[in-house]
């Protein structure tokens, strides 16, 4: 083919393609096959012809289409995942078709009937990146079906594609129909709000941290408010450094109003700049700059809150205001180490979390009452051991539920201290009698906390106690919808359908946690233990190859004396041990 035969024009390509493919044909070939011709003769067929598409290409388990419109194009994919999962209802697993969809807009050679060049390829990247049951698509398609159709576009940044010279802009398409679930919005009957990161305008990178502490503050006494939806501040951070329209925010995360602002800090004087922003329409409804000294910081935060809460609900009752009102510490050293510790904690690294609990030992040392920072240490530590940095025998394992303990002794009143502590009670010394109530009193505490809410789900998913499990997971997907630790959600909702004996649901929860976190020593042996029971012996293989690249010691013995303190349910336990074994893990 030269360039001169070849005609271009411009076109808005769908790639699709079987999710699990391979796997199907193993255990089912004929069956799978039915499946497939069913599916393209029954649903793609008349929706493409439907939304004046044309088929270019059929490759076994993938299909190009080609349209003239970019709405087209997508509102074909939605139909298309629609009537998918509508199939898959009732149906047998080798009968399951889901389908992950890319599509570009771009320039594409025609020769014969068939399609070339980046405009197809950057689709056919797309494709790959989409999660099962979903849709991504190119800024281009972006921009030319935005406002054309009911569906929103949430922005996952620049990416760099395979084989495709320079980053494409990647949008996921937010519809009801994954096939794992979609992400929740927030409650419409609420105000709802979320807060951005504040710049900072200090001069100096390394005060990031600082304004970043700033708007966490603001995000918890504003969680507090009962009748308020706040977005949880991993989601809201999505925005950093991103020059985003407030509306198109506002559409992505299903708020009425955004907080966004600037913190400058010279010496010992502060400066905080915020304005309250209608996300529908782009209005400034309040503006304020606040200036004080540093020792004033929690004082200056309460203002900005209660500016905010009486610009949305005038109403509010003074003694809900209050009760907003807290001050972790009376140091404002520790409380600037507890703000750096934060910001390392946040990142999924080792040395970071060791440079954390080392603040984190300095701030306590300061102010030993400081409730924060205990829970925050021992959540590192909790973290580090289900990342496999640490073993159960490790003396900082001992460390964790001691200051857990004192964390939730001195934060009584404290909510995210109270998640915290409960959560590593529960998930690391298996004491959910005294760590599930923890846990619920942050809830009563602070209703809008995500954290809490998957902390809660995670543990009563151990627990056995499926259906409360999915329903807090849920509740903290909807509050955190953009979360860059959903994963830990994704591994929570994998765990609660492992222990109802739905395995295949439980696999496709772990796929999602472990593209996210492809390395997370739990979600790796949940997902081998599904194969093992699934009969998927070859992908079980491939899942302990990489289990032990990060996790060396693990063994159907060890995993044994590590799960069965957290898994109360022998029956479920029993399981996860033969899954294990049948994988082919060493014993």
């Amino acid at each position: 083919m030269t360039e001169e035969r070849a005609q271009r024009r411009l076109a808005a390509i769908l790639a699709a393609d079987v999710v699990g493919y391979s796997r199907m044909m193993q255990a089912d070939e004929a069956g799978t096959l039915a499946a497939l011709k069913s599916r393209r003769t029954e649903i793609l067929q008349p929706l493409v012809s439907k939304h004046h598409g044309r088929i270019i290409k059929v490759m076994g388990d993938g299909v190009l289409v080609e349209f003239a419109s970019a709405v087209e194009a997508v509102s074909c994919a939605v139909a298309l995942q629609k009537a998918m999962a509508a199939a898959n209802e009732g149906a047998e697993e080798c009968q399951r078709i889901v389908l992950r969809i890319g599509i570009n807009l771009g320039d594409v050679m025609v020769e014969g009937g068939d399609l070339y060049g980046d405009g197809v390829n950057i689709a056919s990247r797309l494709e790959g990146m989409a999660e099962p049951g979903g849709i991504s698509v190119s800024g281009k398609i972006r921009e030319e079906a935005a406002g054309k159709i009911a569906y929103e576009f949430v922005d996952l940044g620049e990416q760099t594609l395979k084989n495709i010279a320079g980053p494409v802009r990647v949008y996921r398409v937010m519809t009801q129909t994954r096939a794992a679930s979609a992400e929740p919005r927030a409650d419409a009957r609420r105000p709802s709000i979320a807060v951005l990161p504040f710049e900072n305008l200090s001069g100096d990178p390394e005060q990031e941290y600082f304004a970043d502490g700033v708007v966490e503050e603001i995000i918890t006494a504003l969680s507090r408010m009962r009748w308020l939806f706040v977005i949880a501040r991993n989601s809201s951070f999505t925005y950093k450094r991103k020059a985003v329209d407030v509306r198109q925010i506002g559409r992505e995360l299903g708020v009425r109003y955004v907080l966004e602002g600037s913190v400058r800090k010279s010496g010992d004087r502060i400066r905080i700049s915020s304005q309250l922003v209608d996300a529908a329409t782009g209005a400034h409804l309040w503006t304020d700059r606040i200036d004080g000294r540093l020792q004033d910081i929690f004082d200056l935060q309460d203002r900005i809150t209660t500016s905010v809460v009486g610009a949305i609900e005038p109403k509010l009752r003074h003694a809900e205001m209050e009760r907003a009102r807290r001050k972790p510490t009376d140091s404002m050293d520790a409380y600037d180490l507890f703000l750096r510790a934060l910001a390392l904690h946040n990142t999924r690294n080792l040395e970071n979390s060791r440079d954390a609990l080392r603040l984190l030992d300095r701030a306590i040392a300061i102010d030993q009452r400081y409730a924060s920072a205990y829970a925050l240490a021992a959540y590192c530590i909790h973290r580090q051991r289900l990342l496999g940095w640490l073993s159960m025998s490790d003396p900082l394992v001992a460390d964790a539920v001691r200051m857990a303990r004192l964390a939730a002794e001195r934060g009584q009143d404290d909510p995210e201290a109270l998640w915290m502590a409960g959560l590593v009670l529960s998930n690391t010394h298996g004491d959910s009698a005294y760590g599930l109530p923890l846990i619920e009193r942050s809830l009563a505490l602070n209703p809008n906390s995500a954290n809490a809410w998957m902390a809660s789900g995670n543990v009563r998913a151990y627990l056995g106690e499926t259906d409360t499990a999915i329903a807090h997971l849920e509740r903290s997907a909807q509050l955190s919808p953009l979360d860059p630790l959903a994963y830990i959600t994704w591994l929570g909702f994998g765990y609660a359908h492992f222990m109802a004996g739905r395995y295949e649901e439980a696999s496709r929860w772990l796929d999602r946690a472990l593209h996210e976190a492809p390395d997370h020593p739990q979600a790796l042996r949940l997902k081998i233990a599904c194969c093992g029971l699934l009969g998927h012996l070859d992908e079980g293989r491939k899942w302990i190859e990489r289990l032990v690249t990060v996790n060396p010691d693990a063994s159907v013995s060890n995993l044994w004396a590590h799960y069965q303190v957290v898994m109360k349910k022998p029956g479920c336990l029993i399981a996860l041990v033969d899954g294990l074994r049948k994988a082919g893990l060493p014993e």
